[in-house]
């Protein structure tokens, strides 16, 4: 009897690298670029608007601008079980975070804020860590490791203003600030399973706007007696670093890690400074550059994906 000769299978075609983690990494690295700038739009608007009415301003231009690009959208309401998380981000991260840093960027410069407020991927790695069981891995600690030591460096080296009290009280209101974003971002994850990037932040964002609204008469006061600069401020930190960093900041956290995207915000101080360098005159010390590397270093290092071990059946 004949038989046909039995063709082995080809083997699949290699399918094409899936650009979601390019694309994560892309939003990230947008998100960080106007962070940075944010804490220059901060110190410079600080100067005629105080914290809460320059923390209601920018959210409630986030809010407009976030609430046309879902009207556009047509995105469907998250469900009712999701609210109350997200109004939980909107009062502590858009709400107790913005007030507190403009509080302490009235007491320290944008770049020495920045680097406060960097202690926050630390306790957000710790807390995902422990929360969303995100685990501890060797790259991550040791990311954290250099970052930190850059900071520290950036942090001895940057000027300050206002004395040491004037520096204990930015560091504390810093650290709060930073606490609450921290505990905002774990909360978020799982979040960003179920609903958008985009809606997620726009209902976070007016949250954070009623939040805020019992400065709503001293921003009315404050706005008719400032000049056009701190009101394009305000602006600019409404529709940038809040309505645009804020979506792809969740677009990156939904395609990531908690912990291993907060180590990419070591990259803010480093930039804010060299922001405030060249739109504020804030000249940083050739030491912090040092620092600058270091952070670098670190989310390079947290970057890295541990090597598995291979066992001898297949070696």
């Amino acid at each position: 009897m004949r038989t046909e000769p039995v063709l082995a299978p080809s083997a699949p075609a290699a399918a094409p690298p899936r650009p979601k983690p390019l694309l994560a990494s892309l939003a990230a690295g947008v998100t960080v670029v106007l962070w940075a700038s944010a804490f220059v739009g901060i110190r410079s608007a600080g100067h005629a608007l105080q914290p809460g009415p320059l923390a209601l301003a920018r959210l409630l231009v986030g809010s407009v601008v976030l609430g046309g690009f879902v009207a556009y959208r047509r995105e469907p309401f998250p469900a009712r079980r999701d609210l109350p998380k997200i109004a939980a981000c909107g009062v502590l991260w858009f709400g107790i975070y913005n007030v507190g840093l403009n509080a302490a960027e009235r007491l320290v410069d944008a770049g020495t804020a920045s680097m406060l407020i960097g202690v926050g991927p630390v306790l957000m790695a710790l807390i995902a860590g422990v929360v969303l069981r995100e685990g501890f891995p060797r790259p991550l600690m040791a990311g954290i490791v250099f970052s930190l030591a850059g900071l520290v460096v950036i942090g001895l080296s940057s000027p300050r203003s206002g004395g040491s009290s004037s520096m204990g009280w930015a560091a504390l209101l810093c650290f709060a600030a930073a606490l609450a974003y921290a505990c905002a971002v774990v909360i978020q994850k799982p979040l960003l399973a179920r609903v958008s990037a985009l809606q997620v932040t726009w209902l976070a964002c007016t949250v954070g706007a009623v939040s805020c609204l019992p400065f709503a008469p001293a921003l009315v006061h404050e706005t008719a007696q400032a000049s056009a600069s701190p009101l394009l401020w305000a602006l600019y930190l409404g529709v940038l670093p809040t309505a645009v960093a804020f979506t792809t900041w969740a677009y990156a956290l939904a395609r990531t890690s908690a912990g291993r995207l907060g180590v990419t915000t070591y990259l803010v101080p480093p930039i804010s400074i060299l922001l405030g360098w060249l739109i504020l005159g804030e000249v940083p010390p050739a030491v912090a550059l040092a620092g600058g590397a270091l952070c670098l270093a670190g989310v390079a290092v947290s970057r890295l994906r541990p090597r598995r071990r291979v066992s001898p059946s297949e070696r």
